[in-house]
Protein backbone atom coordinates (compact mmCIF):
# COMPACT_ATOMS: atom_id res chain seq x y z
CA UNK A 1 0.00 0.00 0.00
CA UNK A 2 1.25 3.35 -0.86
CA UNK A 3 0.74 6.02 1.59
CA UNK A 4 -0.11 9.49 0.12
CA UNK A 5 2.19 11.46 2.08
CA UNK A 6 5.00 9.84 -0.02
CA UNK A 7 3.48 11.07 -3.01
CA UNK A 8 4.92 14.66 -4.56
CA UNK A 9 2.90 17.35 -4.81
CA UNK A 10 1.41 17.99 -7.95
CA UNK A 11 2.44 21.50 -9.27
CA UNK A 12 0.17 23.75 -10.71
CA UNK A 13 2.12 23.92 -14.20
CA UNK A 14 2.23 19.78 -14.10
CA UNK A 15 -1.65 20.18 -13.72
CA UNK A 16 -2.41 22.80 -16.74
CA UNK A 17 0.09 20.73 -18.29
CA UNK A 18 -1.52 17.53 -18.08
CA UNK A 19 -4.98 18.98 -18.44
CA UNK A 20 -4.42 20.14 -21.93
CA UNK A 21 -3.95 16.97 -23.60
CA UNK A 22 -7.65 15.47 -23.26
CA UNK A 23 -9.63 17.08 -26.45
CA UNK A 24 -12.56 19.19 -25.17
CA UNK A 25 -15.79 20.66 -26.67
CA UNK A 26 -15.88 24.33 -27.06
CA UNK A 27 -18.50 26.60 -25.94
CA UNK A 28 -19.29 30.17 -25.40
CA UNK A 29 -20.95 31.07 -22.15
CA UNK A 30 -22.99 34.25 -22.70
CA UNK A 31 -25.48 36.68 -20.25
CA UNK A 32 -26.93 39.84 -19.79
CA UNK A 33 -29.37 42.26 -22.22
CA UNK A 34 -28.23 44.03 -25.29
CA UNK A 35 -25.51 46.38 -24.42
CA UNK A 36 -24.58 45.13 -20.83
CA UNK A 37 -23.70 41.36 -22.78
CA UNK A 38 -20.56 39.21 -21.52
CA UNK A 39 -19.19 36.32 -22.40
CA UNK A 40 -16.28 33.85 -22.46
CA UNK A 41 -15.01 31.18 -24.30
CA UNK A 42 -15.04 27.44 -22.29
CA UNK A 43 -14.04 23.95 -22.37
CA UNK A 44 -14.98 23.45 -18.30
CA UNK A 45 -18.48 22.58 -19.52
CA UNK A 46 -20.45 19.26 -19.09
CA UNK A 47 -23.63 17.81 -19.05
CA UNK A 48 -25.05 16.79 -14.98
CA UNK A 49 -28.68 15.09 -15.66
CA UNK A 50 -31.31 14.69 -17.83
CA UNK A 51 -33.87 14.63 -15.51
CA UNK A 52 -34.08 17.75 -14.80
CA UNK A 53 -32.26 19.04 -18.01
CA UNK A 54 -29.11 19.85 -16.02
CA UNK A 55 -25.62 21.35 -16.91
CA UNK A 56 -22.86 22.26 -15.12
CA UNK A 57 -19.90 24.89 -16.06
CA UNK A 58 -16.75 26.34 -14.32
CA UNK A 59 -15.96 29.88 -14.18
CA UNK A 60 -12.53 31.44 -12.85
CA UNK A 61 -13.81 33.25 -9.68
CA UNK A 62 -12.10 36.23 -11.82
CA UNK A 63 -13.80 36.26 -15.02
CA UNK A 64 -15.77 39.27 -15.79
CA UNK A 65 -18.33 36.84 -16.35
CA UNK A 66 -19.20 35.66 -13.22
CA UNK A 67 -20.86 38.70 -11.24
CA UNK A 68 -23.43 39.04 -14.51
CA UNK A 69 -24.56 35.34 -14.93
CA UNK A 70 -25.49 35.53 -10.86
CA UNK A 71 -27.29 38.98 -11.19
CA UNK A 72 -29.17 38.05 -14.09
CA UNK A 73 -29.54 34.24 -13.32
CA UNK A 74 -29.53 33.11 -16.87
CA UNK A 75 -26.81 31.89 -19.60
CA UNK A 76 -26.59 30.36 -22.38
CA UNK A 77 -24.33 27.62 -23.68
CA UNK A 78 -23.51 27.69 -26.83
CA UNK A 79 -21.06 24.63 -28.35
CA UNK A 80 -19.20 25.92 -31.45
CA UNK A 81 -18.51 24.55 -35.23
CA UNK A 82 -15.43 23.56 -36.24
CA UNK A 83 -15.85 26.94 -38.69
CA UNK A 84 -16.04 29.12 -35.56
CA UNK A 85 -12.22 28.99 -34.27
CA UNK A 86 -12.10 32.48 -34.96
CA UNK A 87 -15.23 33.34 -32.48
CA UNK A 88 -13.79 31.00 -30.24
CA UNK A 89 -10.42 33.37 -29.68
CA UNK A 90 -12.07 36.47 -30.10
CA UNK A 91 -14.42 35.14 -26.80
CA UNK A 92 -11.18 34.16 -25.48
CA UNK A 93 -9.91 37.46 -25.26
CA UNK A 94 -7.02 36.89 -27.38
CA UNK A 95 -7.82 39.96 -29.81
CA UNK A 96 -8.21 42.57 -26.56
CA UNK A 97 -12.24 43.00 -27.08
CA UNK A 98 -13.89 42.94 -23.94
CA UNK A 99 -18.06 42.85 -23.01
CA UNK A 100 -20.89 43.66 -25.22
CA UNK A 101 -17.49 44.11 -28.26
CA UNK A 102 -17.32 40.85 -28.48
CA UNK A 103 -21.10 40.50 -29.90
CA UNK A 104 -20.35 42.41 -33.05
CA UNK A 105 -18.81 38.70 -33.62
CA UNK A 106 -21.67 36.19 -34.49
CA UNK A 107 -25.25 35.98 -34.62
CA UNK A 108 -26.62 36.89 -31.72
CA UNK A 109 -30.31 36.32 -30.84
CA UNK A 110 -32.52 36.17 -27.66
CA UNK A 111 -32.84 33.15 -25.40
CA UNK A 112 -36.29 32.43 -23.52
CA UNK A 113 -34.74 33.22 -20.37
CA UNK A 114 -33.29 36.82 -21.77
CA UNK A 115 -29.66 34.96 -22.38
CA UNK A 116 -28.06 35.97 -25.73
CA UNK A 117 -27.67 32.53 -27.83
CA UNK A 118 -25.51 32.17 -30.93
CA UNK A 119 -27.67 31.15 -33.75
CA UNK A 120 -25.27 29.05 -35.59
CA UNK A 121 -24.48 27.25 -32.82
CA UNK A 122 -23.75 23.24 -33.08
CA UNK A 123 -26.17 23.26 -30.21
CA UNK A 124 -27.17 26.12 -27.52
CA UNK A 125 -28.85 25.82 -24.28
CA UNK A 126 -30.80 28.32 -22.36
CA UNK A 127 -30.02 27.94 -18.61
CA UNK A 128 -31.61 29.43 -15.00
CA UNK A 129 -28.68 29.83 -12.76
CA UNK A 130 -29.75 26.72 -10.33
CA UNK A 131 -27.26 27.02 -7.32
CA UNK A 132 -23.37 27.49 -7.41
CA UNK A 133 -20.84 25.97 -5.27
CA UNK A 134 -17.33 27.96 -4.74
CA UNK A 135 -13.97 26.57 -4.62
CA UNK A 136 -10.76 28.37 -3.99
CA UNK A 137 -10.26 29.79 -7.45
CA UNK A 138 -13.65 28.42 -9.85
CA UNK A 139 -17.52 28.93 -9.28
CA UNK A 140 -19.12 26.01 -10.46
CA UNK A 141 -22.31 27.28 -11.68
CA UNK A 142 -25.54 24.25 -11.87
CA UNK A 143 -27.85 25.76 -14.83
CA UNK A 144 -31.13 24.52 -15.60
CA UNK A 145 -31.93 23.82 -19.06
CA UNK A 146 -35.08 26.12 -20.08
CA UNK A 147 -34.76 25.19 -23.63
CA UNK A 148 -32.05 24.18 -25.95
CA UNK A 149 -31.53 25.05 -29.92
CA UNK A 150 -29.95 22.12 -32.09
CA UNK A 151 -28.30 23.74 -35.59
CA UNK A 152 -30.34 21.73 -38.02
CA UNK A 153 -28.76 22.07 -41.69
CA UNK A 154 -25.64 20.56 -41.78
CA UNK A 155 -22.33 21.80 -44.05
CA UNK A 156 -20.66 18.51 -43.01
CA UNK A 157 -21.39 15.44 -41.47
CA UNK A 158 -22.43 15.88 -37.93
CA UNK A 159 -19.23 14.31 -35.89
CA UNK A 160 -17.06 16.93 -38.21
CA UNK A 161 -19.18 20.03 -36.95
CA UNK A 162 -17.89 20.60 -33.46
CA UNK A 163 -14.87 22.88 -32.53
CA UNK A 164 -12.30 21.17 -29.69
CA UNK A 165 -9.57 22.62 -28.11
CA UNK A 166 -6.55 20.29 -27.15
CA UNK A 167 -2.92 20.87 -27.04
CA UNK A 168 -3.37 24.83 -27.14
CA UNK A 169 -4.88 24.77 -30.34
CA UNK A 170 -8.75 24.05 -31.90
CA UNK A 171 -9.50 21.71 -34.01
CA UNK A 172 -12.07 19.66 -35.26
CA UNK A 173 -12.96 15.56 -34.23
CA UNK A 174 -12.30 13.02 -37.28
CA UNK A 175 -13.63 9.48 -37.21
CA UNK A 176 -11.90 6.62 -36.70
CA UNK A 177 -11.29 4.68 -40.20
Amino acid sequence: MTLLSKIPAVSATEFRQAMRRPANAVAVIATGAHGTRVGLTMTAVCSLSDSPPSILICIYRESAALGPIRANGCFSVNFLGAEDAGLAAVFAGRDGLRGEDRFAHGDWGIAATGAPVLTSAVASFDCRLDREIDSPSHAVIFGRVEALHLRSETPQPLPEQGLIYCEGSFGRFAPLA
